[in-house]
């Protein structure tokens, strides 16, 4: 995989490919966590740009996508983050609503790529266009890599590029825990969606210590008949279904306590509904330790933001999705795109 640090970018204009799905509702409240969290979407971006300006690049364009619209809807573009980013960025940033014309040099802001069409279906005549804007490709969005649209694989391949500075930290991160995790290592595994989630447990159960699996998987799982080995510890759920029992609560606790590293993805109960003795217990747990702590998933990191956990986590990882995908053994397009 090709590295920023390895690519000139003096007198370029980059095309910097950014993480920018984040809610949009109480962007107050949200600007406000932007700037007492570290490791966020947007926050993750500064490091790069500072080093592009340093570098001496004359343009940077910031692209990205948020929510999944189908055409144009104001409620959706990326010109509700000026405010936030240029805050977070400390610089003055214009923002661009087409692709029509030249850009106007700094630091730019582009609407939403998934307003054109030509995005997720990964077409080279969009990628086209927006190659028109830069000499230079950058990815900084982990949180897409598994994603094979046009901004991800299609644009790197026509321009020079390469991976942006808190890419190439998660993908070091990442790998380190498929292959040299200090031991004891722990798999915590929650949420639901058992499709998305059997292969991470799968993979994870062949290099970790103990998987420790809860969240609506276990109803998936016992529904689904699936079987593991040994290692893999599947929660016992409350009466109502929401949240694992007590006596998980303490076996998962006692497990992480003697643990070097721990990687948690996916919240053990339904914590948006009051049901947070299971995901509180792991949360605890793993702090004590003082193992080397990796958490990701957008549920998960909402809720440790909810009880002022996050920033204590050795790494907050920008995936869900791709931080999955990672982790049980697969190829990221995007990441793919950069070699």
């Amino acid at each position: 995989m090709k590295l920023l640090k390895d690519l000139g970018v003096k007198d370029k204009r980059v095309f910097l490919r950014a993480d920018l799905d984040v809610p949009l509702e109480g962007l107050d409240q949200i600007h406000h966590k932007l700037e007492s969290e570290t490791a966020t979407r947007l926050t993750n971006l500064k490091e790069t740009v500072d080093y592009l300006i340093r570098e001496g690049a004359k343009q940077i364009v910031i692209a990205g996508h948020i929510d999944r619209p189908e055409k144009p809807d104001p409620s959706k573009s990326t010109k509700l983050l000026l405010e936030v980013l240029s805050n977070i960025l400390k610089k003055d940033i214009t923002f661009k609503e087409d692709l029509e014309g030249e850009a106007s040099g700094g630091l730019i802001l582009l609407e939403n790529l998934r307003f054109w069409g030509g995005e997720t279906k990964n077409d080279v005549e969009f990628a086209k266009k927006l190659s028109g804007f830069a000499d230079v490709y950058i990815n900084e969005a982990f949180g897409n890599s598994h994603r094979g649209h046009a901004s991800m694989v299609a644009l790197p391949a026509i321009l020079l590029h390469a991976a942006g500075l808190h890419l190439e930290e998660e993908i070091k991160v990442m790998t380190n825990l498929l292959t040299t995790p200090a031991r004891p290592f722990i798999s915590v595994v929650g949420g639901a969606k058992i499709e998305t989630k059997l292969p991470v447990i799968e993979n994870l159960s062949k290099i970790s210590t103990h998987v420790l699996v809860g969240g609506e998987l276990p109803l998936e799982i016992e529904r689904n008949g699936q079987k593991f080995g040994e290692n893999v510890l599947v929660a016992k759920l409350m009466e109502d279904k929401h949240d694992i029992d007590l006596e998980s609560a303490h076996q998962f606790a006692r497990l992480i306590s003697s643990a070097r590293t721990v990687v948690w993805n996916g919240p053990m109960g339904l914590f948006e509904a009051g049901c947070e003795i299971g995901s509180r217990a792991v949360a605890m747990a793993i702090l004590d330790s003082k193992a080397y702590s990796v958490v990701g998933g957008g549920e998960t990191t909402q809720f440790l933001e909810k009880q002022n956990l996050l920033s204590r986590f050795s790494f907050v990882s920008a995936g869900g999705g791709a931080m999955l995908e990672f982790l049980a053994g697969k190829k990221l397009p995007g990441i793919l795109a950069l070699e």
